[in-house]
């Protein structure tokens, strides 16, 4: 279990520093901050998309020239030879990404994807978006992809897109941080938010070269909260990496990409698919979607168990979690290269629109072991890359080019590698897994319908794929619109939408979306947007009660005591509450004043600026001024420990009334737990004050404070367990 952080996802704390800095900001400045924001946009578009390219560039030429020198094994009747090399490649290129997640950045492993919705949901995930994590992300991907492992680099192209954006918004790394005044405006929980979800946007487009596709993921998948402003900005951000992936396309086909070819960038392109249907037609694509969620739901569970698997392994150590990538690695590469010899070798067909058959790096027709005139279907989809896999089982108009034994052979492979390969420590995407497992039953099922259906099959191989998305990752709109860009033909959007919206009812039924399964797993708190019906019966003042006490702090405060309750709890903000007050405007005395909430990082900031008064007084404002500015306390890494506290300080005061966030949600202790966690969610709070019902003497200002892990089921019901039976 990792250390985790919250933050404060979309409020920002009005102080009176802040206040006042923002009011003394001119209207050039305000314009600044907004060029700035663009600037960002632009700058995470541009560098996702010069990192993508690397990636595809590398990716293709490695596996190329691996490919190459198996076919010169092929030709020579060395098979075993064959088998040697290419099994010691990939060994070598998973062991490489394999350490580079072990040793030096654990959390580059994986897709990355259900840590950045955890982010955007209010959860900070220690080392997740360090300079180290990048570069480990960039070189692993490179390394597990080339090794013709069963995952894909779309999930880690998101990751490294808000990577990017996590490092241009705070000025770099940690260690080597730009102290640009500008740079700092940024350094808030709100605005480092919005750029991970451009960031986030940036990686789905450069995995696909959908940019609508890309904001609608963000939106649809990984964001919880969502603004106008910021729907433009990830917008511009994905055009630009659209434009950059376009000019390397152009680069690359004048030949000066080594073997790139016409992979790598363009995932697969279906755009010449003829697409014609009848009302009869509808019978099948429902049946595709039905099948989709079955085996999405299915797939789900099944990894659930293998994760948890793999969960006991990795705790016993890094060596553990190598051997376990190389045993997969080891299977991978056997079954590739073995399986092709059990596929019958199928005569060339005149008619057939690519050369046939080939022994190039790629190619929809490759001999491998079969005399000329002939090719191996089987060796075209697994001798391969994943991209290349994907697009040869999507080709159109070829409804005689691979065998039923191939499909149903490539198929249960498939299903069998994406099961066991995901969860080992390598960078790794789940996208093109489910592709491939979807493309198989795709085109097996149009096998089995035959001259039943007048669809191509080709295109049921796409339908197949976006079906077990959508019963695996529960994305309608977002899939349906990266397909729609892929394939270029607005014919297949009815058939499409129906097979996704199938697909997702159907997976929904049974289990959770599989990015919700490993948050689960990962230990992540994550707040569904649905609160349980339970959760109706129980108030807050009831949830506030099964908890201690929550700690306050008068206005002005002695330096012991601030000390004592940082070291002694763990509270991350504690009420700001005086007593005695004149209220304002009346004559009426001896009021309690709940003036606001602090947090535990602006106590600590204030404990090390020596923010100490000889005597209990309230300071002036400009005495606040002078020694404290808003964008400092944005600071969030120094701990108690690390500030020294003499005896004599001890005996001194704090005003802790400037550094107050004045404007706290508060919520009666009459509402449902429900509605606080609706309201918790949508406004995307760190704290939420629950205040008495009943003003009057002797009643405290604040009955409790309500953070996410209150709000967790699983946390309700230990507490209360009497609920689950309502």
């Amino acid at each position: 279990m990792v250390n985790l952080g919250v933050i404060d996802a979309c409020r920002i704390n009005e102080n009176d520093l802040f206040k006042h800095d923002w009011r003394s900001r001119s209207k050039v400045q305000v314009l600044q901050y907004i060029f700035l924001k663009w600037t960002l946009a632009f700058l995470v578009g541009l560098l996702t998309g010069l990192i993508a390219t690397l990636i595809n560039l590398a990716i293709e030429n490695i596996a190329g020239y691996k490919f190459l020198a198996i076919v010169g094994f092929i030709k020579e009747e060395r098979y075993l030879s064959g088998l040697v090399f290419f099994t010691g490649v990939n060994f070598v290129l998973t062991l490489v990404a394999a350490v580079l997640c072990v040793c030096f950045a654990p959390t580059a492993a994986g897709p990355g994807i259900p840590e950045i919705k955890a982010y955007l949901n209010g959860v900070d995930t220690p080392d997740m978006f360090g300079a180290t994590t990048l570069l480990v992300k960039i070189v692993g991907s490179i390394g597990a992809v080339s090794a013709g492992l069963d995952l894909g680099k779309e999930g880690p192209l998101v990751h490294i897109g808000s990577c990017i954006a996590s490092l241009l918004g705070q000025g770099g790394p940690d260690n080597y941080r730009l102290k640009w005044r500008w740079l700092r405006y940024f350094n808030n929980d709100r605005d480092r938010r919005d750029i991970i979800t451009a960031g986030c946007s940036s990686g789905v487009c450069a995995a696909f070269r959908s940019p609508v596709g890309g904001v609608l993921f963000a939106l649809e998948e990984v964001a919880t909260w969502w603004r106008s402003a910021l729907l433009w900005r990830t917008f511009f951000s994905t055009a630009v990496v659209v434009v950059v992936l376009r000019a390397f396309i152009e680069i690359c086909n004048s030949g000066n990409c080594g073997l790139f070819g016409t992979g790598g960038l363009i995932i697969f392109d279906v755009s010449d698919v003829k697409v014609s249907y009848q009302a009869m037609d509808i019978i099948p694509v429902i049946i595709i979607g039905i099948i989709g969620g079955l085996l999405g739901s299915l797939y789900n569970h099944l990894l659930h168990k293998i994760l948890r698997l793999y969960n006991l392994i990795n705790q016993k150590g890094k060596l553990h979690k190598l051997l376990l990538a190389l045993s997969v690695s080891l299977f991978t590469s056997v079954c590739q290269y073995c399986l092709p010899f059990l596929a019958q070798c199928k005569a060339c067909d005149p008619s057939f629109p690519e050369v046939c058959p080939t022994n190039d790096r790629s190619g929809n027709f490759k001999q491998f072991n079969c005399p000329d005139g002939y090719y191996n279907d089987l060796a075209t989809l697994l001798l391969t890359t994943n991209d290349d896999a994907v697009r040869n089982i999507f080709s159109s108009n070829t409804p005689s080019e691979f065998q039923y034994t191939s499909i149903l052979i490539f198929f249960t492979l498939y299903c069998i590698l994406g099961l066991f390969t995901f969860g080992i420590a390598v960078p790794s995407g789940l996208f093109l897994p489910i592709i491939l497992m979807g493309s198989g039953y795709g085109r097996l099922l149009s096998m089995l319908l035959g001259s039943y259906t007048n669809l191509d099959q080709g295109l049921y191989a796409v339908l197949g794929a976006a079906s077990l998305m959508a019963g695996s990752m529960r994305m309608t709109v977002s899939v349906c619109v990266i397909f729609l860009e892929l394939t270029n033909n607005l014919l297949l959007l009815p058939i499409t939408m129906i097979v996704l919206l199938i697909a997702k009812t159907v997976g929904d039924s049974f289990n959770p979306s599989i990015y919700e399964i490993i948050l689960e797993l990962k230990g992540l708190p994550f707040l569904d947007a649905n609160p349980e019906p339970w959760m109706r019966n129980l108030t807050v003042g009831e949830l506030a009660n099964a908890k201690s006490p929550a700690v306050t702090l008068s206005g002005v405060e002695k330096v012991s005591r601030i000390v004592d309750v940082l070291k002694n709890t763990t509270h991350n903000a504690f009420p700001i509450v005086d007593q005695d007050v004149l209220v304002p405007g009346t004559v009426v005395t001896g009021a309690t004043e709940l003036h606001g909430l602090i947090l535990r990082a602006h106590l600590v900031q204030a404990l090390k600026k020596k923010w100490f008064l000889a005597e209990k007084r309230r300071t002036e404002d400009w005495e606040v001024q002078e020694k404290f500015n808003w964008v400092e306390l944005s600071e969030r890494e120094l701990k108690i420990e690390q500030v020294a506290v003499t005896h004599d300080e001890m005996e001194m005061y704090m005003d802790l009334h400037p550094l107050t966030n004045t404007t706290p949600y508060t919520v009666v202790e009459s509402m449902s737990v429900a509605k606080a966690m609706v309201l918790f969610r949508q406004v995307g709070l760190r704290h939420m004050l629950i205040v008495p019902k009943y003003q009057g003497a002797g009643v405290p200002a604040v009955v409790g404070i309500l953070t996410r892990q209150d709000l967790r089921a699983y946390n309700i019901l230990t507490v209360f367990p009497h609920l689950a039976t309502h």
